[in-house]
């Protein structure tokens, strides 16, 4: 289910607390684009935490690994050990990544159902890197017109660079477009995630007004 990347060697147990990174892809594929992308995110924020002096441990969530756990989530109406760990883990968190594939101009079934079966206050001021994958730029819209307003409307602190790779975006001739979206997006998070005491910002200050609830 889950993957861990430890610190930097060069950070030893004496130095400060290492924040807790968690990505979290709904590619389906083995591997899928959306968890390539989700790791290339992760390698670029965890480079640009190392820069600022911060230890960071990362820990993936392959939600095709929960998607029974998920399903029986909804049904019951609680969720079981498995999926538990994976909730409490995102709520732990000093940051988040979120990859989705793109299916019919949205965010899949299965990226929803997970945030729809996490505590509605879990995500509240967590700095937070949207991303998504599929088959044409024109997708590209859903990062602002699905996944943007439902990080808004969990609280979520989202980073201004939100990332998209369509399928030429792969190709040796497209990559360093991508290249630049992505480590522009890791270090708007690594930003965030170091900026304040605790890895969070402050947040009601920070964040725009169309991204306040309540």
């Amino acid at each position: 289910m889950a993957s861990s990347t430890p610190a930097p060697a060069a950070y030893s147990e004496g130095d400060t607390e290492a924040l807790r990174l968690i990505v979290i892809t709904a590619g389906l594929g083995q591997p899928s684009t959306a968890r390539i992308l989700a790791d290339r995110l992760a390698d670029s924020t965890h480079k640009r935490l190392a820069e600022r002096g911060r230890a960071v441990v990362v820990e993936t969530l392959e939600l095709r690994d929960l998607a029974l756990d998920i399903a029986g989530a909804m049904v019951a109406g609680f969720p079981g050990a498995k999926l538990r760990s994976a909730l409490d883990a995102v709520e732990a968190a000093d940051g988040l990544i979120a990859v989705s594939p793109i299916y019919t101009a949205s965010y899949s079934g299965l990226f929803k159902s997970f945030f729809d079966v996490l505590d509605k206050d879990a995500l509240t001021g967590k700095p937070t890197l949207i991303a998504a994958t599929g088959g044409t730029a024109r997708h590209s819209l859903a990062l602002d017109h699905a996944l943007r307003p439902m990080f808004a409307y969990l609280r979520a602190f989202v980073v201004p660079t939100g990332v998209f790779a369509a399928s030429e975006d792969w190709a040796p001739d497209g990559g360093e477009a991508l290249n630049e979206r992505v480590e522009r997006a890791g270090g708007e998070l690594a930003d965030l995630m170091a900026g304040a005491p605790d890895g969070r910002p402050e947040v009601r200050a920070l964040m725009p007004t169309g991204q306040h609830r309540g």
